[in-house]
């Protein structure tokens, strides 16, 4: 019976998995600005919304790490930053990061928090690692 349980669990944080998000990331949320309020898919697309405002004091950019609250693209609930949806259960991305409240759900990426930089980035750590190891070695 546990291992029917934590199938139908698994086949639900499963289910949308990068049938939604925006050109910028597939992803199972949207986030609440917290600069504005307003919804926008990403960070990404909230930058290039409010920076093209004809009105200048309009223009601004969103700070990622002030993200408190998203809305789940499978049952439009809004809540505080997670990686699973507390009503219906879906995983809102393959890869979070709690720290960035950056979701994504395709993993190819090779996505990872840099603590050394402070925020998430991708090509895998060992990647990273060799990249700012040659760019040491040529300072």
């Amino acid at each position: 019976m546990e291992e029917h349980s934590a199938s139908a669990i698994e086949k639900r944080e499963e289910f949308g998995k990068l049938q939604y998000g925006c050109e910028h990331y597939r992803r199972r949320c949207r986030i609440r600005a917290p600069c504005c309020n307003q919804i926008f898919p990403c960070r990404h697309c909230h930058n290039e919304a409010m920076n093209s405002s004809s009105n200048p004091a309009d223009r601004h950019e969103l700070v990622r790490r002030d993200v408190k609250q998203v809305i789940c693209s499978v049952c439009d609930t809004e809540q505080e930053v997670a990686k699973v949806c507390s009503k219906c259960g879906v995983n809102m991305g393959e890869y979070y990061c709690e720290i960035c409240k950056f979701y994504d759900d395709d993993m190819d990426k090779g996505q990872f928090h840099c603590d050394e930089c402070g925020i998430c980035r991708v090509g895998g750590v060992i990647s990273s690692f060799t990249v700012r190891n040659v760019a040491l070695a040529i300072q």
